[in-house]
């Protein structure tokens, strides 16, 4: 009888709640009103023939080094953020590795990591979430070999200090420290270019959250150009579609489309936060798009109350040190207003604190 490989059998599930999502979706972080008109003008000019076509990548791929200011060898463009980890997974992790993850954080860095067999080490963070650069340089052993750190962290939205993180790559120079910055639009915290000093350092992003393209699955990975070279051996080179290499320069080019988002979402973050805090309602303060907040018993009737008023919350309940909480994305003005709109009916039936301010 057909087997899969132990490891891949005793994977943890992640099947995150697609189904059913009507309303306002502020649960997955994603942009709220889309991607820039120059892109689906590019999607609508798209013709049968250039469908007919394999993909060709490397074009795009030295537009991306161009717009990111580094050079060619040092980027590789993925689907999505997903393949960025994966492909790192798949290239240093070996059987009974260790693979060191700071958690609550993103599932995906688990799941491929342990897919590989590796000795997947969970390091808790600090208090109110903070980084725990400490307990991973001391976690750090001859048989590590990768170390993920989303920054700002998801669903906590926390930064991890940028020494900190260079400090733990030199800490681990047998071990490809990949720094996720999904969120970096939002914060305008980068280690872009410092593989330059710390060779073993690998930077992702992707164009799902504030460039509107969850759907097109693009990501960018980048890093040290003899490590990079053989992370490309590892990649197909069909393994982005010809419909997402068409609209990724567009995308690029609209810089004030993104700018003017980014603003958007920035303002309703803060606005977010001031309210909650004069709510006496528990939360962390967010470099990302979103905020986390703590609710306690009373989290289940929040987030059912928001979906009667037709927007989308995300529980966060079953993530480590998160018991109680929601997550909930910032996005346009109109939206915010929809969802203060929502916030002020649901907290005032709940008996939470004062008003929110419209």
């Amino acid at each position: 009888m057909l087997k899969a490989r132990t490891a891949v059998q005793s994977l943890k599930s992640y099947h995150p709640p697609l189904g059913g999502r009507q309303g306002l979706r502020l649960d997955f972080n994603e942009n709220t009103v889309g991607c820039s008109p120059r892109v689906l003008e590019r999607l609508r000019k798209l013709t049968g023939e250039e469908l007919a076509r394999y993909p060709e990548r490397e074009p795009v791929e030295a537009l991306m080094a161009k717009h990111l200011e580094l050079q060619p060898g040092e980027v590789l463009l993925t689907n999505g953020t997903d393949e960025a980890i994966h492909l790192v997974c798949e290239s240093y992790l070996e059987p009974g590795d260790e693979a060191l993850i700071a958690v609550p954080t993103f599932a995906m860095y688990e799941i491929y990591a342990a897919a590989t067999g590796a000795k997947v080490i969970a390091v808790p963070a600090g208090e109110d979430f903070q980084f725990p650069s400490g307990s991973i340089l001391a976690a750090i052993s001859e048989r590590t070999r990768f170390i993920a750190v989303a920054s700002p962290n998801n669903p906590t939205g926390t930064l991890a200090p940028q020494h900190h993180l260079l400090r733990i790559a030199q800490a681990a120079p047998h071990a490809a420290l990949l720094v996720d910055e999904a969120y970096f639009e939002f914060c305008g915290a980068t280690l872009m270019t410092r593989w330059r000093d710390v060779p073993n350092l690998f930077v992702s992003r992707t164009f799902s959250k504030a460039h509107g393209l969850a759907g097109l699955r693009i990501g960018v990975l980048a890093g040290n150009t003899e490590q990079m070279g053989i992370l490309r051996r590892a990649s197909s080179p069909y393994n982005l579609n010809s419909v997402a290499l068409a609209c990724l320069p567009e995308a690029l080019a609209d810089r004030q489309y993104v700018s003017s988002y980014v603003a958007a979402v920035l303002q309703g973050r803060d606005r977010l936060e001031r309210e909650l805090r004069l709510r006496g309602i528990k939360f962390w303060p967010s470099h990302a798009n979103f905020v986390l907040l703590r609710l306690g018993g009373l989290n289940a009737a929040f987030i059912a109350g928001m979906r009667l008023r037709g927007i989308l919350v995300r529980d966060r309940s079953s993530d480590p040190g998160c018991e109680g909480c929601v997550r909930i994305t910032l996005g346009s003005a109109p939206d915010n207003d929809r969802l203060f709109a929502a916030l002020n009916e649901v907290f005032e039936q709940m008996g939470l604190g004062e008003k929110v301010a419209q």
